[in-house]
């Protein structure tokens, strides 16, 4: 079993917040300018993060009166955080569904007693009146570290407008994993018509993972435009990265193993992330059957965590060659005559979607339909339903 080597990491000790208080600081500059959203923490036991960002805040404050815009550093599962669990009654980034949303949403009469509830019902408040005063781009970046031994990487959800901005990062490129999920921050953040970027920066509880964070986050500020790189050192914090993160690939996920608690999942031992796997290898196991690779390829954060709905995914790498077809495709919009093919139609709910007869559309390979940004696909009443993120190249917040 071929694994990566890491070096040794400093463990570092759990972080302090108080429960319901997110924002960890908020800097004005250019009310007119950009705005820049950063969140750690969402799940309770990454706190790399909310270190981070602490780090962060002496010298954005000496730099508020030069910033091109605003930045927010908001902390997410405060509750959990203080606990150093995962979650409390269930995960926080797994319930940002237009459906939770609008039932947590501040408007709403709705109550429940579930902790997460209250913690996005907190944090959409503050998101509220983010967005609504928003005057020019909207730049939202998650920061995330892995239970297993890790290189750091980033993950962007299909837009080229995410593309245009992730591709300015030192950074191995997941591409594709949002879709796999439901119910994420970044997913909601990008519906919304945010610009938006995930970063896990290694092994919880390290020293290493809140250096890459900080490092992650002082670049998103300068990539963004909010930040003038005469304040901060561009090459000081691509160093960092570039020291840490190893080869960079572009990566496109093609498997997510789904896990519930009562599966009693077990990943198997000394599995790494971009470790490469064979179909058939035997990857863990449950209470019913031992669990092999549906194909070849990299395994990704393999669960060695008791919390999660995630057991692992498996990736490939994939030529920079194909971004460049499908940004050529999308920007002369071909996705739009996908519904001439037999099959496939319009959904009659959602611009964004298009129904599949598999029976019907047999010549259509799902990567053609990948390239087109549709990337999100799910089963409904015996149909196929493909589905592109929203505002691909269009900000809805410029010029509002």
């Amino acid at each position: 079993m071929q694994e990566l080597s890491i070096p040794e990491q400093e463990i570092i000790e759990p972080v302090s917040v108080t429960p319901g208080n997110h924002i960890l600081g908020e800097f004005v500059g250019d009310k007119l300018g950009v705005s820049v959203i950063i969140f750690g923490g969402i799940h309770g036991n990454e706190q790399s993060g909310i270190t981070a960002m602490k780090r962060m805040i002496p010298r954005l404050a000496e730099l508020e009166e030069t910033l091109k815009g605003r930045v927010y550093l908001i902390a997410g599962n405060t509750r959990a955080l203080q606990k150093d669990i995962r979650y409390i009654d269930s995960d926080l980034n797994r319930q940002w569904t237009d459906e939770i949303a609008h039932r947590n949403s501040p408007r709403s009469q709705i109550n429940t007693n579930r902790i997460e509830d209250k913690e996005q019902r907190e944090m959409l408040l503050i998101l509220n009146r983010i967005l609504a005063s928003a005057k020019n781009e909207v730049f939202a970046l998650d920061l995330h570290s892995t239970s297993a031994e890790s290189v750091p990487f980033a993950m962007i959800g299909d837009t080229l407008r995410n593309r245009a901005f992730g591709q300015k990062f030192p950074a191995t490129i997941l591409l594709g994993i949002e879709e796999q999920l439901d119910g994420t921050i970044l997913e909601f953040m990008n519906n919304l018509g945010a610009v938006t970027l995930g970063f896990e920066a290694g092994q919880h509880t390290t020293r290493a993972a809140i250096d890459n964070q900080e490092a992650f986050s002082w670049l998103a500020l300068i990539n963004s435009g909010v930040l003038d790189e005469k304040h901060v050192s561009r090459r000081k914090y691509e160093t960092v990265l570039r020291n840490a993160l190893g080869k960079q690939r572009l990566i496109e996920i093609r498997h997510r193993h789904g896990i519930k608690p009562s599966d009693e999942f077990k990943m198997e031992p000394g599995y790494t992330n971009f470790q490469p796997v064979k179909e058939g290898e035997v990857l863990a196991s449950d209470k019913n059957r031992k669990i092999t690779a549906v194909e070849s390829g990299l395994i990704l954060m393999p669960l060695y965590q008791a919390q999660g709905e995630d057991g692992f995914f498996i990736g490939r790498q994939i030529s920079p060659f194909w971004l460049w077809l499908s940004g050529v495709l999308r920007f002369f919009k071909i996705g739009e005559l996908m519904t001439i093919f037999p099959g496939v139609k319009r959904h009659p709910e959602d611009p964004d979607s298009l129904i599949v007869n598999t029976n019907v559309a047999r010549i259509l390979p799902l990567q053609i339909f990948h390239l087109l940004g549709f990337r999100k696909r799910r089963w409904r009443n015996e149909k196929l339903v493909v589905s592109r993120r929203r505002h691909d190249t269009k900000s809805p917040f410029k010029k509002k």
